[in-house]
């Protein structure tokens, strides 16, 4: 017999004998993998997903006619567009080779449902626009009714009226933003689905949509052409260029669904699913722990077997192969099982995200060979890679190891380990302070956040002793003593089994903290800039893509309750060669609202050629009263525009503001976003609101918040944030405390002569149970405040790292991290739970008896 095989023998035995020892392993490769695998292939279904439902959306269309230019804004995706001439249309339906032409006019829409309240409207976009009478033209299918005819009536996509608890013939209200009262006629899809995501639309008649949604009757976001039988696409757009006017160009149907797949399915998919793979490898970077300490005890409990192989001649590396090939072996089952579990992980998330709200298209999966090869390499990497530092030093094991009666492991911390995470802390906490302070510079404190947490690795043996003496001194019963003892004995042990914990405490630390610094600065934000009573929201802070009626203000201004009341409405600009949202609103009568803080120059007079700069901005600009800057419209128009004013703060109020008559020749859709309203001396806060409501009611029934609610729901949004990362994060806790239990399991085999022995001079099951439990709580209240004492730190300077303006506020949750850290106690209990049952049920003569 060969020693190879010899070697695969002994592995297979080893395995065969001892199944147990490698569960925790098992199980934390497999939910890793599956994990990873389960997020490639949902990503691959969805972006099949929406790559079919837009190319059945736009089948029909074989060409596009449309403004050349678009203005896009930092963090916006789609950029705003000059609309065409809606008489173009006719124009181009007289060319050769084109069988249909109609415009398409879109605008927002809020749509609101039964109870009176906005369908969606917190980021996914509420869209509105006429209804095409081609089929093959129009995007959306009608699945029940009719098409509009009269005005009033519309057709609502059926994602919209289930969210909407809306059906045909029943009555609502469109702002547009002038509220449109409709009766809903139809009810359509897109592309087959219920909807674009969670986007709603409503088709008017062509009339509504150019009277409500356009600021011309005669204009159109665009025109879809249909190309006559025997015409390709392309030779129908050569046909289409040298008849469209300067400024308009014609694309092909397929650019349009390449550019709305890129849009949806590409950028939102590639985030999405960025995230997600971020989760898994923190999962795995957590396995990777949990499998190095089963193996590293696993080795130290065979120190006797392998010296007793080396005395027999066995060579080092045959003492090595045989731990390689049982982490081998582990791997690929416990790989091959993780992409089995990830396509099932696949299914149950493509049912579970439209139950939470976000009802992505339906499809079957798509399941690609790369996304179920790179999990179980992954896996197999991973395994491998953890327990060839164990291996290696099963290797090294000395045939005189033998003649011991009990296994050894070094219990010590090194000089080198020491030495070298000293230097690992000190560059890693320099670069993090300094790279988060001076700049501030993400990369800088990016690398000194990684050499930090390596130094947390290095150093945890070290740490470890200190930390089980400090947190263990409270305990003074002998079952609590004796836990420290075993907690200590192997620091290294304590180190690895606590740092798989530490890394889970340590991100879900991070983001609780840096979401609540988020919050804080959004609540500063509000509380210092918004200087009136109650805001009208048109809905969710910000709230881009859905208005209020710019009458709303006015209306409100006559109430005799309110002192002052003025919208705030959004439009957008190529500012010397970059895309920049402005502020539309009355300038001189910002300050009876709004908190502008030190004002240099006058917001009087701005008139149409001028503008008002926040501080910030003008400070990157050079920006002072009296500089100029060229303003370019979606229109293509260019200005000279003065800076009459700059401003210290820009909360509220953005980074350049213009008036309404600055803005009116160019508007797209004319609304505000929000409306700040201040109350007459001697007006209660009750009094005053209720009087708003009672006008807002007629103008879509947006939502009337007080000073308090306002700044609440500049931050709600960190909620849902934190929310699905305690969701995500689960996974790679759970993978920790799997680590925990299986380093016990094994801790308890390794000691069973010991606890017979503690058994046999009276210690009762009970003592024994909660020397074990005590164990357990010391390991996870080590790594818990690990974790959480390294989150609260990274978390700051990712707080000061993402902060370039300096006006961000740094804020520690003290509710939030105490829930955190009782979860992590509590889990450290839980998973001291099954091994102190196994101690306990030892069989005393049997323990003595065990070598």
């Amino acid at each position: 017999m060969s020693a190879t095989s010899a070697s695969l023998r002994i592995s297979a035995s080893s395995l065969r004998a001892h199944k147990r020892r490698f569960a925790g392993t098992f199980f934390a490769v497999l939910l890793g993998v599956s994990f990873l695998a389960g997020t490639l292939v949902m990503g691959d279904t969805l972006r099949s997903a929406f790559d079919t439902m837009f190319g059945r959306a736009t089948s029909g269309t074989d060409a596009v006619v449309r403004s050349a230019d678009a203005i896009t804004t930092p963090g916006e995706s789609f950029g705003t567009r000059e609309p065409v001439s809606a008489a173009l249309a006719e124009k181009v339906a007289g060319i050769d080779g084109v069988a249909a032409a109609q415009p398409d006019i879109q605008g927002r829409g809020l749509l609101l449902g039964s109870d009176g309240k906005p369908i969606g409207g917190q980021g996914p976009p509420t869209l509105a626009g006429n209804w095409i009478a081609d089929p093959q033209l129009n995007a959306y299918q009608l699945a029940e009714g009719r098409a509009p005819k009269s005005h009033g009536e519309a057709v609502i996509n059926r994602g919209a009226a289930k969210t909407g608890d809306l059906k045909i013939g029943d009555s609502t209200v469109v702002r547009t933003p002038d509220p449109l009262k409709i009766k809903i006629v139809g009810i359509s899809e897109f592309g087959g689905e219920d909807g674009m995501g969670q986007t709603t639309f409503t088709g008017l008649t062509r009339a509504d949509a150019s009277k409500y949604l356009v600021p011309k009757a005669d204009e159109a976001a665009s025109i879809q052409v249909r190309a006559g039988p025997g015409v390709s696409q392309q030779e129908l757009v050569d046909a289409l260029k040298p008849v469209l006017p300067k400024g308009v160009e014609a694309v092909t149907g397929q650019e349009i669904t390449e550019e709305s797949q890129e849009q949806i399915s590409g950028q939102f998919l590639s985030m999405f699913t960025m995230m997600l793979l971020v989760f898994a490898g923190i999962a795995l970077l957590v396995a990777t722990f949990s499998i190095h300490n089963t193996f590293a005890i696993v080795v130290a409990q065979r120190t006797r077997e392998n010296a007793l192989l080396r005395a027999l001649g066995a060579t080092r590396r045959q003492v090595v192969g045989q731990t390689m090939v049982e982490a081998v072996a582990v791997a690929v089952v416990a790989s091959a099982a993780g992409v089995v579990g990830g396509i099932g992980i696949a299914a149950g998330l493509g049912a579970l995200f439209p139950a939470v709200g976000f009802p992505f298209p339906e499809g079957d999966l798509v399941i690609k060979w790369l996304s179920l090869v790179l999990p179980f390499v992954v896996g197999l990497v991973v395994c491998v890679a953890s327990a060839l530092h164990p291996a290696v030093r099963a290797g090294r094991t000395a045939p005189l190891a033998a003649l011991r009666e009990t296994a050894v492991e070094s219990a010590g911390a090194s000089r080198t380990r020491m030495i070298v995470g000293t230097v690992l802390a000190l560059a890693g906490v320099a670069l993090t302070v300094y790279g988060a302070a001076s700049g501030p510079s993400v990369m800088l404190t990016s690398t000194g956040a990684v050499a930090t947490l390596a130094a947390f690795v290095v150093m945890g043996p070290v740490a470890a002793a200190y930390a089980i003496r400090t947190l263990g001194a409270p305990l003074r019963r002998v079952t609590g003593r004796l836990a420290k003892q075993n907690a200590l004995r192997s620091p290294k042990r304590t180190a690895a089994t606590a740092t798989a914990l530490m890394i889970g405490v340590a991100v879900v630390s991070l983001f609780t903290v840096f979401a609540s610094s988020l919050q804080t600065t959004m609540n500063q934000t509000v509380s210092r800039s918004f200087a009136g009573d109650v805001a009208i929201q048109a809905s969710g802070f910000g709230a881009g893509p859905n208005g209020l009626s710019p009458k709303l203000a006015p209306a409100v201004a006559e109430l005799p309750e309110v002192d002052s009341a003025l919208g705030l409405g959004k439009g957008v600009a190529r500012i010397d060669g970059s895309g920049r949202e402005l502020t539309v609103t009355d300038p001189a009568r910002m300050p009876d609202v709004l908190d502008l803080g030190t004002v240099e120059g006058s917001l009087d007079g701005l008139g149409t050629t001028g503008v008002a700069v926040s501080e910030g901005e003008a400070d990157k600009r050079g920006y002072r009263p009296g500089s100029t800057a060229e303003f370019t419209f979606t229109d293509g128009t260019k200005e000279r525009f003065t800076v009459r004013a700059v401003y210290a703060e820009d909360g509220i109020a953005g980074d350049y503001v213009v008036t309404r008559a600055a803005w009116q020749p160019h508007q797209l859709q004319d609304s505000d976003t929000v409306v700040a309203v201040g109350f007459k001396d001697g007006v209660s806060e009750a009094d005053g609101k209720a009087a708003v409501e009672g006008v807002a009611k007629d103008y879509g029934n947006p939502e009337v918040q007080t000073r308090d609610e306002y700044a609440d729901s500049a931050a709600a949004g960190m909620d849902i944030m934190l929310t699905l990362v305690y969701a995500l994060l689960a996974l790679a806790i759970l993978i920790a405390l799997l680590g925990i239990a299986n380093t016990l399991t094994l801790a308890v085999h390794e000691r069973t002569r010991e606890l017979g022995l503690l058994r046999a001079v009276g210690q009762t099951r009970a003592q024994l149970r909660a020397m074990v439990r005590w164990e357990s709580l010391l390991v996870a209240a080590f790594g818990t405040a690990g974790g959480l004492g390294l989150g609260a730190f990274l978390g700051w300077a990712l707080v000061k790292a993402s902060d370039s303006a300096g006006t961000g506020a740094f804020s520690v949750p003290p509710v939030q991290l105490t829930v955190v850290a009782l979860v992590g106690l509590l889990a450290g209990a839980l998973a001291g739970w099954r091994p102190a049952r196994r101690a306990a049920r030892l069989d005393v003569l049997r323990a003595i008896a065990t070598e």
